[in-house]
């Protein structure tokens, strides 16, 4: 990498940093290239990006940033991944970590709030965003559907006590 090459990878990573709603610090420790394209594929399933950084370059990335805590982290074959979904890089780093011995949680940050690898794997039980909405939705759903039922509930005992009485009188 030259001196541009590098400059713009800080920049991009910059560019990141300021967008992101959570930033996950995980440790290679041996990933074949397969497992490591089943993680970036997981990722990007999930809505998150996962990237190999060099350290040196994603502490100068982290300066100016709500992120600048999760520099501690950046030590030895680290990667990055982030999302602006609070949970989703979360959730799918904690998960392939379960399957995967080679990849460890090492931290992150999800804003000014520095987190270490207790707090990312809570933060990954926690439902995502489009769960929540999907809750939300049923929720304001419900009470419409309840209403609905209530008021056909009269009409249709009526037409049952009706269709009894013409059962009634044809037998």
């Amino acid at each position: 990498m030259d001196r541009s090459q590098k400059t713009e990878a800080v920049a991009q990573l910059n560019e990141v940093f300021n967008e992101v709603g959570v930033v996950v610090v995980t440790r290679n420790l041996g990933l074949t290239v397969d497992q490591s394209t089943e993680l970036r594929t997981k990722m990007r399933e999930a809505g998150a990006s996962y990237k190999v950084a060099k350290n040196r370059l994603a502490k100068l990335a982290l300066k100016d940033t709500d992120y600048v805590g999760i520099e501690e982290f950046l030590s030895g074959p680290t990667a990055l991944a982030w999302s602006e979904d609070p949970v989703a890089a979360a959730k799918a780093a904690v998960e392939f970590a379960k399957s995967n011995d080679k990849l460890e949680i090492v931290g992150g940050s999800m804003g000014t709030q520095v987190l270490d690898e207790a707090g990312i794997k809570s933060l990954a039980s926690m439902p995502s965003l489009d769960e929540l909405r999907g809750t939300i939705v049923g929720l304001l759903n419900a009470p419409a559907t309840k209403i609905a039922r209530v008021v056909n509930e009269p009409a249709a005992k009526l037409a049952r006590v009706f269709g009894a009485y013409g059962a009634k009188d044809a037998a």
